[in-house]
């Protein structure tokens, strides 16, 4: 894995071949393994439909029908990739159908981008009082929030979709390859030119950077 330690691609190598004994058994009809699958997987799919829609609600009908195309689909799955590749790519599909209905009413309303703040482990949860943090440094912090998915919203699609799976998801170019389905090259492309949009735009908001 690109970026990775031995440590950390081991680690992960023994999540994935877990993951593959969970699907081995939903396959053979354990509804139970797949709520196992679900449970693993996610924030992380919550996570990815947020920032490709930009609204908390929206994202959570998004992995609702995500998982439940998974579930569906799960008797096909055949391993050429990992699970969690797999379901990333159904869960952009998802995503980006969602998207294009939110950009047809976006004419006529608002999208809200402050009610869910993402924590350092990458899940989107509502903001609540912590008891390290003054109210200030919170307020601070979800605004900071609120304007990075603003910026991220502005990208063009295929833009967006490279960013959020290479800056925030961590996949490296091969997964990217295996949900995008596109050269390598063309996601470096994509990513180097999102990075730099994104820089403009943090400047723009932010005045700094």
């Amino acid at each position: 894995m690109t970026g990775m330690s031995k440590r950390e691609k081991d680690k992960k190598d023994f999540a994935l071949d877990d993951d593959d004994h969970y699907v081995s058994l939903c396959q053979k009809g354990n509804t139970n393994a797949f709520q196992i699958l679900v449970e693993r997987h996610q924030k992380k799919m919550l996570n990815i439909a947020y920032r490709i829609t930009g609204d908390y609600e929206e994202a959570c009908e998004t992995v609702q029908e995500a998982f439940l195309s998974a579930f569906k689909a799960i008797k096909k799955f055949r391993g050429e990739a990992a699970f969690s590749t797999w379901l990333t790519g159904i869960t952009l599909n998802h995503a980006r159908n969602r998207l294009k209905k939110i950009k047809s009413i976006s004419h006529y309303e608002g999208i809200s981008i402050d009610d869910p703040v993402e924590t350092e482990t990458g899940q989107v949860l509502f903001d609540h009082p912590s008891q390290e943090e003054s109210t200030l440094e919170q307020l601070e912090k979800k605004e900071l929030q609120a304007k990075v998915q603003e910026c991220i919203g502005t990208l063009d699609d295929e833009f967006r979709e490279v960013l959020v799976l290479r800056d925030i998801q961590e996949f490296s170019y091969d997964e990217i390859h295996d949900i995008l389905n596109i050269p390598e090259g063309t996601i470096k492309s994509r990513l180097f030119r999102a990075r730099e949009a994104m820089k403009n735009c943090l400047r723009h908001v932010l005045g700094v950077i």
